[in-house]
């Protein structure tokens, strides 16, 4: 079990849907802690219990059903539900006294290497100089998405710690492991980097890490629009990313399946599950 205080990291950033007066708007109790801090704290057992072959080789089906608000407690807990020759299995939950079940992700940790990608298929291409405003219509059509470049260097790295609140010692030092819930504040990028946005929500990511990444190295986050959807008057986008360590030979580090609500619909509808 793990427990920690939420912090609504992003109560000052560009997506509204984080500040307490807009989020109101839309139904919710106040401004949302983002998607991506919430699976940091949903790592923490995680990490804690399967150690860094998780971090090379796992992988995890997160989904946000609920809110978290800032400076409520977050309890998560974790169970194994399998394990056989080729994985072991588990689920983990965050919960809050208010909503219950917050957080949740399906993982696994297969026992062998896993299944390489081709770089190839995820070429590199630049950000818009400006950001086309988001739309069905646009994300549609996106053939290859603007590539975000970020070094996980030592000061990113104590920066994003802080911000996800994670004590464990795998995160520090010379040769300490990229933060997974990085991963997808990247893939968050590859969406906000692209489009204009109003307030929007991350609710989902498939994950499957492809060796990890270790501090010091040049994230490139590459990818497309997967699909384009409507549900419930609100629509939905999925991303196929690829991250990548850059250098002379780029390395796959990550491949994440990435979806977000960027039109929330009427701000007199009820709030959704997030």
């Amino acid at each position: 079990m793990y427990r920690v205080r939420a912090k609504n990291t992003a109560a000052q950033g560009e997506n509204r849907i984080h500040d307490d007066a807009l989020a109101r708007r839309y139904g919710f109790r106040g401004g949302l802690v983002p998607g991506v801090v919430v699976y940091a704290y949903l790592t923490e057992p995680l990490v804690a219990g399967l150690g860094e072959a998780w971090l090379a080789r796992g992988t995890a089906h997160a989904r946000f059903r609920r809110p978290v608000l800032d400076a409520e407690e977050v309890t998560v807990t974790g169970d194994v539900t399998g394990r056989d020759a080729r994985a072991a299995s588990g689920r983990v939950a965050a919960r809050t006294e208010t909503e219950g079940d917050c957080g949740l992700a399906e993982v696994t940790l297969p026992a062998g290497s896993p299944t390489p990608v081709n770089v190839a298929m995820y070429p590199r291409a630049a950000l818009p100089a400006e950001r086309p405003p988001a739309s069905r219509e646009h994300l549609g059509r996106v053939d290859v998405l603007g590539t975000p470049e970020t070094t996980y260097d030592a000061e990113v790295a104590a920066a994003w710690l802080e911000k996800v609140n994670d004590p464990l010692p795998v995160y520090r030092g010379r040769d300490a492991w990229v933060h997974p819930a990085f991963y997808l504040d990247q893939a968050n990028r590859a969406l906000d980097q692209n489009v204009r946005l109003g307030p929007w929500i991350h609710v989902e990511s498939r994950v499957r890490h492809l060796g990890g990444a270790r501090i010091g190295e040049t994230l490139q986050t590459r990818g497309r629009v997967r699909s384009v959807y409507e549900r419930k008057g609100r629509q939905y986008v999925e991303l196929d990313l690829l991250i990548v360590a850059s250098g002379e030979r780029p390395r796959p580090v990550a491949h994440v399946f990435h979806t977000a609500i960027f039109e929330l619909g009427s701000v007199e509808s009820t709030a959704p599950a997030c």
